[in-house]
């Protein structure tokens, strides 16, 4: 008879109880790093983002320019190289584009400036729906020591009108006679969260 008694017998309250809140606990650790995980997803756009534009900008620096006039024989053109222009329009146009959404862009939105200015200078596009919106500033674009730049993008991920922004930069600096693009080592977030 105890035999059968131990084999029927069940789990207490407070054992139960215990369980229950253990339970509790980790699904409130499971919300909350899920939460972060898709937070740390959507601002890695942001992130990666400037980036590239950063990237890009070093690289339309390097590119050589020169006069597109025909030379005469025996003629000569210097080479110049310089940080592209301001873009003049960011992509989207207005923060309600990107006010707790997506927006999708148009190839003709990134593709404003020209040889030496714009999103057309710098070759940065973006294909799929983004969360924030971009812009692109420099200052002193003859190509000369102190002359700068900086890739920003602005979003609004909860919706709630509070801009987040993450802020990158670059400038040119001299090394003896060479004229080199650095780039900051770290974007400036404000908010990053919102």
């Amino acid at each position: 008879m105890r035999a059968i008694r131990r084999k029927i017998r069940g789990f207490t309250l407070v054992e139960l109880m215990i369980v229950v809140a253990i339970v509790g606990v980790l699904a409130a650790l499971a919300i909350y790093g899920v939460r972060r995980y898709i937070l740390n997803s959507k601002t890695a756009e942001a992130r990666n983002s400037i980036g590239q534009m950063s990237k890009d900008a070093s690289s339309a620096f390097n590119r050589e320019g020169m006069a597109a006039d025909i030379l005469t024989l025996g003629g000569v053109t210097g080479v110049t190289n310089r940080l592209c222009g301001k873009a003049a329009n960011t992509v989207p146009a207005t923060d309600t584009e990107i006010k707790g959404k997506k927006y999708q862009s148009k190839p003709s939105e990134w593709s404003a400036g020209g040889q030496f200015d714009g999103w057309s200078c710098l070759k940065f596009t973006m294909q799929d729906p983004q969360y924030y919106k971009y812009e692109y500033a420099a200052t002193g674009t003859t190509g000369g020591e102190g002359d700068n730049f900086t890739a920003g993008a602005y979003g609004d991920l909860d919706g709630n009108g509070t801009l987040s922004s993450f802020i990158l930069g670059g400038k040119i600096q001299k090394d003896g006679t060479a004229l080199v693009v650095t780039i900051a080592p770290n974007i400036k977030e404000t908010n990053p969260e919102e």
